[in-house]
Formats: structure tokens, sequence, C-alpha cells
């Protein structure tokens, strides 16, 4: 339990709440999380199923309804064919990840992670006992991952590489070339399984078009999952249903592991599911079309911040931007900036924004902001760390 840490997503929101429970006013982009509704549709068809009696205890893995939505959407969006045996339903895609590790880690494994990461991914290595090995994927190279460095990261220890793109905390995607390119350091090293977290693959900007490493790289899809799920692309987030494909052994594994925890997830949520893969791909593409233009809105504004860099973010709904010219200084109400977690506690008690600083995703001098919000709240928040920046001193 001592290396149980909370994650600076979810503490820096618990200081936001905190906040306003003293009635103060605080514009927060600290968490990932759509400001959309959930479609009707989804909640229609989860109505339905509650009337139709679809509330006894669901299996473990997952209903058969909804695994084969799930076959239905690799195939048909990810070209990836799966059987049933290699499906499972988890709540949400935390799970998923907390169930292979927890399946196949022993003390000592490494785990190769690129930086920055998602911040539950070495939290979630280390609880097992495994070691996280870092990769950094620089802002110069677009946050890509190089198969030079990843290769020269690989020991006999390595046991998984994580891959997550488009990526949070940057909005990094990654090409076709790229997969190729670590899919041949891959075959070099069969000792090495994948987790390719695409719980934001439908949102993917300017042309490109997101591609699933198992269907660039055929041969290798027996030591890869696949995960995603419904929170991101169908603003479910409370819904709490996350799902993968993989290879039958491990699917197994992971649901003995389930079956003794949290055994099957919320039978309504999985109908509701079932009814969001297979609804119309228009409801994707609307809310996809506003993260895009608020993407630009964003960076745009933040451009305008001589002191900051920021990178176009190609992917999900996070601007990274880099603080480096802020580090150092004192801010307008006196507090010095040592570290990137200074300047984000110091906005946030200034001027009541709420970000996540950039070294709790293993890059730091940056902060992550997340445009999953309305056009107001990011208009004033821009506006307000202008005028934090332009105050120090």
């Amino acid at each position: 339990m001592t290396r149980l840490e909370v994650p600076a997503t979810i503490a820096m929101a618990q200081r936001a709440r905190a906040m306003r429970g003293r009635g103060e006013e605080v514009l927060s982009l600290a968490l990932g999380e759509p400001d959309f509704p959930t479609p009707a549709g989804v909640i229609e068809a989860a109505h339905r199923a509650a009337l139709d009696g679809q509330t006894k205890y669901p299996p473990v893995e997952g209903t058969p309804a909804l695994k084969a939505a799930i076959i239905r959407k690799f195939a048909r969006e990810n070209g990836l064919t799966y059987e049933p045996s290699e499906i499972m339903v988890s709540n949400g895609g935390k799970q998923v990840i907390f169930n292979a590790f927890m399946a196949t880690l022993n003390p000592g494994d490494e785990v190769i992670v690129p930086s920055p990461y998602w911040v539950s991914y070495p939290l979630i290595i280390s609880l097992f006992g495994g070691v996280p090995v870092f990769v950094d994927c620089p802002e110069e190279t677009g946050f890509r991952l190089g198969a030079a460095a990843l290769e020269a990261a690989i020991t006999p220890r390595t046991k998984w590489l994580v891959l997550n793109f488009p990526n949070n905390p940057t909005g990094a995607t990654t090409t076709r070339a790229d997969l190729e390119a670590i899919a041949e350091v891959l075959r070099r090293h069969p000792q090495v399984h994948v987790l390719s977290d695409e719980i934001y693959e439908h949102l993917v900007y300017d042309g490109k078009t997101h591609v699933s490493i198992a269907q660039v790289a055929p041969d290798l899809k027996p030591r890869v999952l696949t995960l995603n799920g419904v929170s991101k692309a169908y603003a479910m987030t409370g819904w709490r249903v996350g799902y993968v494909g993989g290879p039958a052994w491990l699917i197994r594994a992971m649901g003995s592991i389930q079956g003794s925890s949290t055994s099957g997830i919320c039978s309504i949520s999985q109908a509701a599911s079932v009814a969001a893969l297979d609804g119309p791909p228009g409801v994707v593409e609307v809310m996809r079309e506003t993260y895009d233009r608020r993407r630009r809105m964003v960076v745009s504004a933040l451009r305008q911040i001589p002191q900051l860099t920021c990178a176009m973010p190609q992917g999900a709904f996070y601007v990274y931007p880099g603080i480096a010219a802020c580090i150092g200084r004192t801010s307008a109400g006196g507090r010095r900036l040592d570290t990137d977690e200074d300047f984000a506690i110091a906005l946030l008690e200034e001027e009541h924004v709420a970000v996540v600083h950039g070294s709790a995703f293993g890059k730091g001098p940056y902060i992550r902001l997340s445009y999953a919000t309305s056009d107001d709240i990011l208009r004033n928040a821009c506006g307000r760390i202008a005028r934090f920046v332009a105050g120090l001193t």
C-alpha cells in the first residue's frame, strides 16, 4: 500500500472540488471527461434493458450481446478478427490493465512505458511488483515512440510494452510506419507482450486515421491486448465499461481475477454499450468535430503567451504546453515556482484554474489541459492562464 499513490489527475480534481465546496469558482481542466451527454439512443437502450428484466448477475467476462458487438466493432473499425473467448468486458479500461498486469507480472518484471504516460500505468505496474521502464518521447518528434529508443530499453526481464495512441496526456498519434518499425523490434524479442490502449481512437484530427498494431502486424496479434471502451468516444465515463481483445489464455486468466474481485459488469451498462457500439457513427463525429474546433482554439490562445510552448495535438482531447520559461520565477501571489507542480498549484490557488502538472505524466516542465469542456470555460481559463503567466517575476 505504500507504493499506491493517488493519481495526480484525481488529486488535482479533488483540490478543485474542495475549493468549490468553499464557494469558490473554479474552472477545471484537470479531468479527461467529455462534457457531452450520453447519446439518447444509448440511454433508451439501457432503459429498455432494465424494463426487460436484464437486471440479474451478468457473465463475468461480458454478456454475449456485448461481446458480439465488440467483435463486430473490432472487425469493422480495426480489421481485427476475434472469437468470443478472446473478448472480455471490465469496469472501465483501468480494470482491464489491472487484470492483465495482475495475471502476468512477477516481482522484477519490466514494463516499458513511453513517456509522457497516463498516470495509472506505473502505479498499477508497481503495485504488482513490476518495474516501469520509461522511454522518453520528446516534443521535437511529436511525442512519438522511436523504434531505436524502444530497442535500447528492452532487456531479458521485459514482459510488456504499453502503447497509448492517441496519447494521454499529449494528444500524440502514431503512424503506420511508426508501428511497422516498432513491430520489427518486437519480432526480435518474442517475450514482450503489448498492451495497446486505444481508448481515444475515434478522436483523431487533420485527416489522420487510427491504426492498431495488431492490424499492422498480424503475426504479433497472439501477444497483443487491444484495449478500448465506451467512455471517451460516447461520453459514457460513468457507465464504467471497458473491453479488450486478446489471446484466449490471457483472457481466461484475467477473467479468473475479475471473477474473484468485481465479477460481471453492470448489466444495464452492457446493454447501453451494445447500442453505443452498433449506433450511428454520426454521433461520435459531431463530438469529434467539436473537440477539433476547441483544440485549435486552445492551442491558438496558448501560443499567444510568449513564455509557453504548445505542440498541436493530433488526437484525444488534451493539450500539453511546455512551461520551462516559467520555472524559477515567482507568481503574483508570492509563490516560488520551482517545479511544474508548483505552477499548477499556484495557478489553481491564484487564478482558480485546475490543470495537472506534467511531471505526474513523466515529463516536465509541462502542464496538461483537457479541452473536453465548454468554449466559454476554455476561453476564460486560457485568459486566466495568460494573466497568471504575465504576473510572474
